[in-house]
């Protein structure tokens, strides 16, 4: 399946840096890193026309409150994702790792045993490896067996980060 076809690609405001949003006609298609090398021109949301501009926001408000560390009763609503690129698998552990509640974490062998493929955790440790939405898809919730890290697209700083804004206490 050939990757979504980007049309707009906003800059994203956050005390923790600006994030890059890749915008396809289906929704948000990636998310990028703040200080990312060879990131393209960006847009400002406020020029973008609609529902480009609602996705924007919907996404900035989405990455405050996943990196303010507050716990809130409702979480903002994400903008549609676009994740028609991915295989099925790949889909299925998104789905399910937007499951895992903020603050708890699971390793690759239980996401995969939810899923009811008992053998697959290497697949799944690359089904978040290919996550092109992280924090929003959150697969820095998900730890090696031994509770190690294991690895994440942002590099493992980012990954610490965020848990330690959700509380989790790494061993």
């Amino acid at each position: 399946m050939p990757p979504p076809v980007i049309l707009h690609v906003v800059a994203i405001p956050t005390p923790a840096g600006e994030f890059r949003a890749h915008y396809s006609a289906g929704g948000l298609a990636r998310l990028d890193f703040p200080n990312r090398r060879n990131n393209p021109a960006t847009e400002l949301a406020r020029s973008l026309p609609a529902p480009f501009r609602a996705w924007a926001e919907a996404t900035e408000a989405a990455l405050q409150v996943a990196l303010s560390g507050q716990v809130s009763e409702v979480a903002p609503p994400l903008p549609p994702l676009d994740l028609a690129g991915a295989t099925p698998f790949r889909r299925r552990v998104w789905a399910e790792l937007r499951r895992i509640p903020r603050g708890a974490t699971r390793s690759y062998g239980e996401v995969a045993d939810e899923l009811g493929k008992r053998r697959a955790a290497r697949a799944v440790g690359g089904a978040c490896g290919a996550n092109p939405v992280p924090v929003l898809i959150p697969c820095h919730r998900v730890l090696a067996a031994n509770g190690r890290l294991g690895g994440f697209s942002g590099g493992l700083d980012w990954k610490r980060r965020l848990l330690a804004i959700e509380g989790v206490l790494l061993t």
